[in-house]
Formats: C-alpha cells, structure tokens, sequence
C-alpha cells in the first residue's frame, strides 16, 4: 500500500545525500504517521493531520528526541514531497532533557576489556574505546583504514558524514594484530559479520556490550556510546585541549564537546574548590 510512497521519500533522499539509516527511519515513521491518522495517499494529507497526530503524540508523553524524530520525518514529507511549508511557530520542537554522559573509569573499561574473552568482540571493543568510536564508525572499518605507520584510524562512514583520522593506540594495535591473524586476514571489512559476512548489526554489538558490562560486575547504565565518552573525559583529564578532542571526536558543534567538561574529574583537572582555597584564620 505505501511502497509507492516508500520509493519517492528514498529518491528525493539520494538527492539530498541522506544517509541509509535516516531515510529507512523516515519511512518506518511515516508510515505510522499515516496509519495512525487513516490515510493512504499523500493527496489526502493536510496541515490539520500533522496537528491531530502530533497533539497526540504529546498527550500520551512521548520523550522530545522520538517526538523531534517524528516531527522531522513529517516536515521532510510535507516539504520535499508535497511541498508544503510547516510554520515552526506552530509546530515547533520540543526542549531535549539534557541528561550528562555516562563515563567508564580506567579501571572500569579494563574490567569490561578481560571479562570480554572472545578475541574478536574485545579488538572491537578496546578500538572503539581507544579511538572514541561511535558503534556504527567501529562496525564499518575497513582494513586500509588502520594505519601502523601514522598510529591512525581512518573513520569514513560518520553521522555528520565528515571524514576525520583519530587515535590509533599501541594496546589496541597489538589486539588488532593477533585478532587479524586469529581470523582469516580479513582485507576489506575489518569486522565482518560471522554470519552474512557483511557489517556487524549495531543492536547485536549493543547487546554484546551490555552481557559484557553485566558480566564484569559494572552497576552503571553501559552502553556502547560509554566508551566515546569516556575516550574524550579521560583525554580531558590528561590535559588535551578540548579542540583537538573536538577533532578527534568529529564534532561539528564545540558544544557537543564542552559536556565533557561537566563529567571529567575535577581534581585530575587541577581544579579545587574556592572553599579550600580560603585561608582559615585560628583564634
């Protein structure tokens, strides 16, 4: 029934250079979009559909970045497709919940990295940590994209689709080494998938995560996004300037790295209360 519809969004998507997994979102929410409101044909949406389903959406208590998500799918339908403005005055996004990163200690990734004992899943693992990888970046590596001579990473398929070269570390060469050898010399997807030869799926990486994590005895809410974020406090901590951080993390928005001055240990950043600075004067 949409499939007609399907085909227009991904060809007005390739001319825009969306990425795969944005359009397929697309798709997934438009169709509820239609279904929820009955109808079939995009010459039958109005403006009032997108208020009745978005009021709804609001009422029920949905989290502002599934209610953003949904409002930028509708906005791409209406405006690229049926080429109908959306005044953002009257629908306008909704505030995120600004919630601080989880990091990992040192001690606590390393307890993640031995409790981890498939060679394969700890190289993923310590490469995601020590380059500050982002679990799609890590499942897409290639085998040319890891330099011994420069000591870097070359990270190609991004989320802001930026191509950037991040940190390659001797610990995590020395695992990519025994884990290239161990598995067959894989020359051209660095991680394949054991069952499609293809590229790892995100959510089974995700869970794998997660059982590790859970297994090491880590009380913390894990996930993959953890170790990016632990990469860039620790860095932090030892006194790398937060631009080349920004950098390495691929960044466009110096705010989307300045969080990690909120979670970095105060006291490794040789920051000290003004309280214990003040002189206490004895009678």
């Amino acid at each position: 029934m949409y499939n007609e519809i399907y085909k227009l969004i991904k060809e007005t998507a390739s001319k825009r250079n969306l990425k795969d997994s944005t359009v397929d979102a697309y798709c997934v929410t438009i169709h509820h979009f239609m279904e929820s409101i009955g109808k079939t044909t995009l010459d039958d949406l109005t403006i009032h559909d997108v208020d009745v389903f978005l009021s709804e959406k609001r009422l029920v208590g949905i989290a502002p970045q599934t209610y953003n998500h949904y409002l930028s799918a509708i906005r791409f339908l209406y405006k690229r497709l049926l080429k109908i403005y959306l005044d953002e005055d009257d629908f306008p996004r909704m505030k995120n919940d600004i919630h601080l990163p989880i990091v990992l200690s040192k001690d606590e990734i390393d307890v993640i990295l031995n409790a981890t004992t498939n060679l394969k899943h700890k190289t993923i693992l310590a490469t995601m940590y020590s380059a500050g990888l982002r679990v799609s970046e890590v499942t897409h590596l290639h085998y040319c994209d890891i330099s011994r001579t420069s000591k870097s990473i070359h990270v190609r398929d991004t989320k802001s689709r930026n191509e950037r070269y991040t940190l390659l570390a001797d610990r995590t060469l020395d695992l990519l080494t025994k884990y290239w050898f161990e598995y067959g010399k894989p020359m051209d997807i660095l991680f394949p998938s054991e069952h499609t030869g293809s590229y790892i799926r995100t959510d089974s990486l995700n869970q794998l995560i997660k059982t590790s994590a859970k297994k090491a005895g880590i009380t913390k809410k894990v996930s993959s996004h953890c170790f990016r974020h632990s990469f860039a406090s620790h860095l932090l901590e030892s006194g790398c300037d937060i631009k080349y951080i920004q950098s390495l993390l691929g960044h466009r928005d110096p705010k989307s790295t300045e969080v990690y001055l909120h979670v970095s240990n105060k006291t490794l950043l040789g920051l000290r209360s003004p309280f214990d600075t003040v002189e206490v004067k004895h009678e």
